[in-house]
């Protein structure tokens, strides 16, 4: 299905195009590796954000259902509620940002490119409130039950980022099945973590960082997820937009890039971002190389506007990593442009190759 960038429609998120209903409606959802249920905002609104496509009228399609309490499906929910009259399954799903979605649990058929599925299951958000933006609602892509690779019974699937700087008429493919796993790409691959307590995130064991080719003096211990807690490690996220690292992790990186940049001219902290320059009297600039370094030997070194990236239209400049008080890490959808990023569930690995959109 396709993939484009989201930032025509005000979004730092990533669209996949997919059809809902019948007849089908062509909605644009946040790709969102981060998370389980997908959703969409369906009429009547009790408060629904502005998006590209119609909003969705569940009396329009003939295949929608809504499901009950007593379904598999509904027990499956993390915050779940039963209707008093009809005893239909209500559903929320939060987010760390402190956007929600609450609405009715339903199943429909969706269609990616020429291919129909079965029914499935996802959310009618009639009340949908924080930083949604543009798309009709979500495709949660995570390892949980009810995303929507579990449904689909798909244990391999890969997408590619295209650069924002492409434009919106740039786009890919987000691939499910053998096919997800192109022969012609030569992926880096890493071996999938499992938390105990915890299935939706997709693990990789992040070993270190380099700056420059110079590994940093970052211990293991501040990538490490805990098999006992469940804390810690490093998610591969499409539905974040920038890399968070632990506040020292972050800040042994960041120190080292200002240090090998130092001749650059600087510019003042924006948003998120503490190290800015200003490259508005230059013409050319050169800039340390940035690689992340898995266990089982994979690495991936990123492209420069994957870790630079432009803030304005003057010149502005930013480092596009930022910290974090948590000790989970997040690798974020500015770092992930350009590259396949593939999930392989049967063989238990996360892959990474360049070029590839």
């Amino acid at each position: 299905s396709q993939v484009t960038s989201g930032l025509a429609f005000g979004s730092g998120e990533y669209f996949v195009r997919v059809g809902i209903g019948s007849p089908t409606k062509l909605q644009y959802l946040v790709m969102d590796t981060g998370s389980d249920v997908p959703w969409i905002q369906c009429s009547p609104c009790k408060s629904c954000y502005k998006q590209n496509d119609a909003v969705f009228d569940p009396r329009a399609s003939s295949s929608f259902r809504r499901l009950s309490c007593s379904t598999p499906q509904c027990k499956l929910l993390d915050v779940k509620a039963c209707a008093s009259t009809d005893n239909r399954c209500l559903y929320q799903v939060s987010y760390g940002d402190g956007s929600f979605t609450v609405g009715d649990l339903a199943s429909d058929s969706f269609s990616v490119s020429r291919g129909r599925t079965s029914p499935v299951v996802f959310g009618c958000g009639h009340d949908n409130e924080g930083l949604f933006v543009g798309a009709a609602g979500l495709l949660g892509l995570g390892a949980g039950k009810l995303s929507f690779p579990s449904q689909l019974s798909s244990r391999k699937f890969s997408y590619c980022l295209v650069s924002r700087d492409n434009g919106v008429r740039a786009s890919s493919a987000l691939l499910f099945g053998d096919s997800a796993l192109p022969t012609s790409a030569s992926f880096a691959y890493t071996q999938l973590l499992k938390n105990p307590k915890l299935d939706t995130f997709y693990y990789a064991g992040l070993s270190g960082i380099s700056i420059g080719g110079t590994l940093l003096s970052i211990p293991s211990t501040a990538f490490k997820l805990s098999s006992s807690t469940g804390r810690g490690g490093v998610i591969i996220d499409s539905g974040t937009s920038v890399t968070r690292l632990p506040t020292y992790a972050y800040t042994v990186m960041r120190d080292a890039f200002r240090s090998a940049t130092q001749k650059l001219p600087r510019a003042a902290d924006f948003s998120l971002f503490d190290t800015c320059y200003d490259f508005s009297a230059l013409t050319s600039v050169t800039i340390p190389t940035v690689s992340f370094h898995f266990e089982g030997g994979a690495s991936v070194q990123l492209p420069p506007s994957n870790y630079l990236v432009p803030v304005d239209t003057s010149g502005t400049f930013c480092f596009a990593f930022s910290k974090t008080s948590l000790d989970l890490s997040i690798i974020g959808n500015i770092q992930q442009q350009t590259m396949r990023v593939a999930i392989d569930l049967d063989s238990s690995r996360v892959g990474f190759a360049p070029r590839q959109c």
